[in-house]
């Protein structure tokens, strides 16, 4: 079928899923700069050599992840395909488009493989689309959505995005605009930024954000957001930082998007399905009770409760969120949970007001050295702090700083104001001394500066903090600015392992 155009929108459509775009919008990245990076924030976000290498294969092979499926009419643009075991055009099948803040298609991957195998979706994860400018990751998804419905047989009733951070924010802008999102999954981050949930296009959301993510307090206003406009949603926490959500959370949020497919009659009812699922949520809710947050287990099951009404009896979930409702730490939960949100935010504001006033300041060097003994007195702070609850504060807030002052850095680095770009990651890297990526910025930064020996100094300091080596050689090795220093003796040691 062919693409419509619109005067002012980008064609983004295909069959009966309706993805039409707008070319202006907020920026995707995590802040409201408009940062296409170039650079990672951290080595973990570097592409793996595996990724690199991994060629263009005619036929995708069902129950094998494709790392780089090239797109028929567009060459420039690859995708990371899973396709399931059981896969066969004879059927219709249910799609995860998948959207990395860094392009790494490979990420979405790790954490969805199982949980696509288990319920049978298709999962394609742009190796283009990225933090950035809205045009190309529009292009980016347009690109999959168009290779995808022509190689496979795709039911368009169960079509989901899914993203992390940056790739959130694509994620339910698509979900948005398109109005064909049968779910939205989202990672670490809400919806684009001044953009918020409203009625005239509603799709179920499954949020996941970790304990010490930074965009905790965001991800948890969206929820509530997401109720007060009539969205199906769900809110998972997990342990851990800023990132994909693990596998389980990938199954559950998976399980629960087949579950609202039943609901609405995209697929048929299952009653084993939904028992198992049903017992399940009443299994996760009682296990964080026990672990002793009464309300968020409050929350969990009331969450629970309204997914299986009018599938099951939900009663086992509504009498358990029952039982804790007159408690008082569940009464006072959302007093607290806000307390701890306003202090992560008293936290970093100095320190952000003292980011977004640098290029105005009279004395650069004594404003820039203040910060640091700023950023210095928070991050010791967090690692003296005993109190479990107040240190996952202080840690969510030393990771906005290092966030902030990485962003920062990369505007400055793309605008070429390389002196200012440096100091900005080397504040990063006083929030996290163990960082790769605010050296491997240095490190481009000096190239630009014409500084041989200070790039390749950064560079010994940022493989110095690299957990995978071989990784970091790749990165060396595909990344354009070190390209004149291929030859360099000194620049060689660097790719060993």
């Amino acid at each position: 079928m062919r693409k419509e155009k619109c005067n002012q929108e980008c064609g983004f459509t295909r069959g009966h899923v309706g993805f039409v775009a707008v070319t202006q919008m907020a920026p995707s990245s995590v802040y409201t700069r408009n940062v296409r990076a170039r650079f990672v924030l951290v080595v973990t976000l570097w592409l793996s050599p595996a990724l690199l290498a991994q060629q263009h294969a005619e036929a995708p092979r069902p129950g094998q992840i494709e790392l780089r499926q090239i797109c028929a009419e567009h060459t420039d643009q690859t995708y990371a395909l899973y396709l399931p075991s059981s896969y066969t055009p004879q059927k219709k099948w249910p799609i995860v488009y998948a959207f990395d803040p860094a392009a790494r298609g490979n990420r979405p991957m790790e954490a969805m493989k199982d949980a696509a195998e288990r319920y049978g979706y298709i999962v394609a994860a742009s190796n283009n689309s990225r933090n950035g400018a809205w045009q190309p990751e529009i292009e980016a998804a347009q690109a999959v959505s168009d290779d995808t419905h022509t190689r496979f047989s795709i039911d368009d009733r169960q079509v989901y995005f899914t993203g992390f951070s940056g790739g959130a924010r694509v994620a339910s802008r698509i979900g948005q605009i398109c109005k064909c999102a049968a779910g939205v999954f989202l990672n670490g981050a809400g919806f684009p930024i001044g953009s918020h949930p409203t009625r005239d296009a509603v799709f179920p959301v499954f949020s996941a954000v970790g304990n010490v993510d930074f965009n905790l307090p965001e991800v948890t206003r969206l929820d509530e957001s997401l109720e007060a406009a009539g969205f199906q949603h769900f809110l998972r926490y997990f342990d851990g930082p800023h990132q994909w959500a693990p596998a389980t959370v990938a199954e559950e949020a998976f399980a629960w998007f087949r579950l609202l497919a039943m609901k609405t009659g995209a697929v048929p009812r299952d009653a084993d399905f939904i028992a198992q699922q049903r017992d399940a949520a009443l299994a996760r809710g009682k296990a964080i009770e026990q672990a002793g947050d009464l309300y968020i287990a409050w929350r969990d099951y009331n969450a629970s409760a309204a997914t299986f009404e009018q599938l099951t009896d939900a009663t086992p979930l509504r009498q358990a969120a029952d039982a804790l409702a007159s408690q008082k730490t569940v009464k006072d939960g959302a007093k607290r949970q806000k307390q701890e949100f306003d202090e992560q935010a008293d936290l970093t504001a100095d320190i952000s007001a003292a980011f977004a006033g640098f290029h105005r300041s009279s004395n650069l060097t004594d404003s820039i050295d203040s910060t640091k003994k700023q950023i210095v007195r928070l991050r010791e702070a967090a690692a003296r702090e005993k109190r479990p609850e107040k240190a996952l504060v202080y840690r969510r807030a030393v990771a906005q700083v290092f966030v902030y002052a990485m962003e920062a850095g990369i505007e400055r680095l793309e605008g070429k104001e390389t002196t200012l770009a440096k100091d900005y990651f080397l504040l990063a890297a006083e929030a996290n001394p163990d960082e790769a990526g605010p050296f491997a910025n240095i490190a481009v930064a000096m190239v630009m500066d014409n500084n041989r020996k200070g790039a390749l100094d950064a560079l010994r300091q940022a493989k110095q903090r690299s957990p995978d080596h071989v990784a970091f050689a790749a990165w060396l090795q595909s990344e354009p600015t070190f390209q004149k220093f291929h030859d360099d003796p000194d620049f060689r040691v660097l790719l060993s392992n």
